[in-house]
Formats: C-alpha cells, structure tokens, sequence
C-alpha cells in the first residue's frame, strides 16, 4: 500500500456477537434500563450520559457476578483467531476502540493474548455502592458528537490521513462518527445500513473470515493503483 494500513476494530458487536452491555444491563438492572438503552440507540442522549446512567442502576456488589456471566455469555465473532493471525504476519497495525467497559472487555479478550494491540475503552469504579463508569479517553476539541465517552474519532485523527489509510471496522451508532471520516468501513447490522445511506465507501462483513478476504483485496487493489 502506498499508505499504511491501519484498522479500528470496535468490540461489541463486533469482536463479540451480541453488544455486552445491553446484555448486562438487561441481566442486572431493573427494567428502566430499557428507556435508557432506547435513547441511547437513538441519539436522544449521549452515549456517554446514557451508559453512565445504565451501570449507576446496578450494585458494585454485583462485579464477579456480572463479569462471570459475561464470560459464559460472550460469544466471539467466527475467525477472530484467523483475523489475530493474519495482522500478525501481515504486520497490520490494528487498535481495539471499544465503548464497552474494562472489568469485561479484559477478561473476555484474555485468551487472544494482544499484548501487542492498543486497548481503548472506558473504565470502571466498584468503590461506591453503584457502579461509576469513568472516562479517560476524552473527545478533542474536533469532535461534533460531545458527550462519546471513549471518543473513536478522536483517536482516529491521530492517524493522519496523508500517511494512514484508515478502516473502520465496527456494527452500530457507537461507529458511525469514526466511519464518516475513516478510508473505507467494514461494516455490518445498523453502520452497514447507515454506510449505505450516506454513501460512505464500505463493504459487509458477518465473519472475521469476511474481514480478512476484505483486507486482501484492499492491500490487492492499493499494490495495483
């Protein structure tokens, strides 16, 4: 490629089959959640007030018991082990840009060992009664959303776009921002219909496999131009 590949892999939805907070919180927290989630998914509040509003309804005391849970839930993606292997030995450059949680999103990466993958996603504070999310990766002073939590544009634009080709690989609202300025998307569910409507340059994903077959033909067409 005449530019660098680098990709942007969201988590839920994504890396896993099923987003892992609407799966606790509809496990955990009394039924209001629902309202919340709602509002969420259309853009009425922010992803950041919303899933801080979420975690408050449920107790710090419920920690193990939600990430043993997780654990048993989660489902990863089919050829997530063969998308690990071929960034690998292809040295791709990929980041994990998640707006889940760390108390889940560790444990369930754990067996991928990916030391070597930057890990961005909000954390967690079990000191109160009610769980706090908290927020280390802030939006820049470019980013129109406000209120994101772990703002994936932000980190996107860290990547400049003379010497990166970006691609974002991703399934929901959570994604659609960083889309609207990445490269190319890889996409499936809510962004691969959002990315057909806005005419952004995507392809479909259900399958890591699908992933990798994507990437191929990407680094094809670059080496032919």
């Amino acid at each position: 490629m005449s530019k660098k590949l680098v990709l942007f892999c969201d988590f839920d939805g994504t890396i896993t089959e099923k987003d892992n907070i609407v799966s606790i919180v509809r496990k955990f927290a009394p039924p209001e959640c629902e309202v919340l989630i709602e509002q969420i998914l259309t853009q009425k509040i922010s992803i950041q007030s919303g899933v801080g509003q979420l975690f408050q309804l449920i107790p710090s005391s419920k920690r193990q018991e939600i990430i043993d849970f997780i654990l048993a839930e989660a489902s990863i993606r089919p050829g997530f082990a063969d998308f690990v292997r071929y960034c690998r030995e292809e040295g791709v450059e990929w980041l994990i840009t998640s707006g889940g949680i760390d108390f889940f999103v560790e444990p369930i990466l754990a067996p991928f060992d990916l030391s070597e993958v930057p890990l961005y996603c909000n954390g967690s504070d079990f000191s109160d009664e009610r769980i706090t999310i908290t927020w280390p990766h802030h939006c820049d002073e470019h980013c129109s959303n406000g209120g994101c939590g772990m703002c994936k544009t932000t980190i996107i634009r860290r990547y400049d776009s003379t010497d990166y080709f970006r691609v974002v690989i991703g399934d929901s609202i959570t994604d659609l921002a960083g889309a609207k300025i990445a490269d190319f998307v890889i996409a499936r569910s809510l962004l691969a219909q959002k990315s057909e409507e806005l005419q952004l340059p995507h392809r479909t994903f259900s399958t890591f496999h699908d992933v990798v077959d994507i990437l191929k033909d990407l680094k094809h067409q670059q080496e032919v131009r």
